[in-house]
């Protein structure tokens, strides 16, 4: 499938109740972490979008409701120097999810053919030949029985400068910004074409990508979770698992009832 990100620029209000439709979803998730907990399935769920693209404030909602035992949030940043002298993909090959736990990258492996394409931090021999290894990559993980949802969440430059500005004037905010969100910002173009090849290379059925008009947060951040729900929902039983009857009968005895 060709993602063009102009398509989801439009930054509609949410039509309904946020905070009773944030509940629902919520309380979906909840369930649906609960059934990968049961069968001991694993699943990955990745972001990738702008600087101030309201990432962050999804993965927040997301994860509210879930058991901290059984998920990890990875926050990507540069490679160390320990991981540039190894193949690109060994760092996230430590952070994969084990049976029963979900895995969820605050940006992710695409760093190849996105910021180190654009930045130069990647020959181009070695961005062109990620493609295919991402792909192979995340074969191997969906023939293991890995559900991988993949998020891109997406503003216009307008949108993403306004944000910018609010945590250059919130005091609290103002440690999630830094030089590079501004050098990045002067290679859009260069980011925009990055991204459209992305889609193209790396919309797999196993690991297909999902686009979030991310210029409305409340409307994003719900799109985005039911989005996710629907993904991982598709890959589990949802059949709440049956009480033991051992278990019930010690319980009843117990609890006189």
């Amino acid at each position: 499938m060709s993602i063009n990100l102009s398509d989801y620029e439009s930054g509609k209000k949410f039509d309904g109740d946020y905070s009773d439709a944030l509940i629902a979803v919520q309380e979906r998730l909840a369930h649906i972490q609960v059934a990968h907990i049961v069968h001991k399935k694993r699943a990955i769920v990745l972001f990738e979008g702008w600087d101030a693209a309201g990432k962050g404030g999804i993965i927040q909602r997301m994860t509210a409701e879930w058991d901290p035992r059984n998920f990890e949030v990875w926050p990507i940043a540069a490679p160390t120097a320990d991981e540039l002298a190894r193949h690109f993909l060994w760092r996230f090959w430590k952070r994969l999810p084990a049976d029963g736990n979900i895995g969820v990258f605050d940006r992710s492996w695409y760093g190849r053919v996105l910021v180190e394409r654009v930045e130069g931090f990647a020959t181009e021999a070695q961005w062109r030949r990620g493609y295919d290894e991402i792909n192979e990559f995340e074969a191997q993980q969906a023939d293991s029985g890995t559900t991988i949802v993949k998020m891109f969440i997406h503003t216009t430059q307008a949108e993403q400068d306004e944000r910018l500005k609010a945590r250059l004037d919130h005091p609290w905010k103002r440690w999630k910004t830094g030089a590079d969100d501004y050098r990045n910002r002067d290679k859009r173009g260069a980011y925009l074409d990055a991204m459209a090849e992305m889609f193209r290379r790396t919309d797999t059925r196993w690991a297909p990508w999902c686009a979030i008009d991310g210029n409305n947060k409340k409307a994003a951040r719900i799109a985005a979770l039911t989005a996710i729900a629907d993904r991982l929902e598709a890959n589990i039983d949802m059949t709440p698992p049956p009480l033991d009857p051992a278990v019930e009968k010690m319980a009843r005895k117990a609890l006189k009832g």
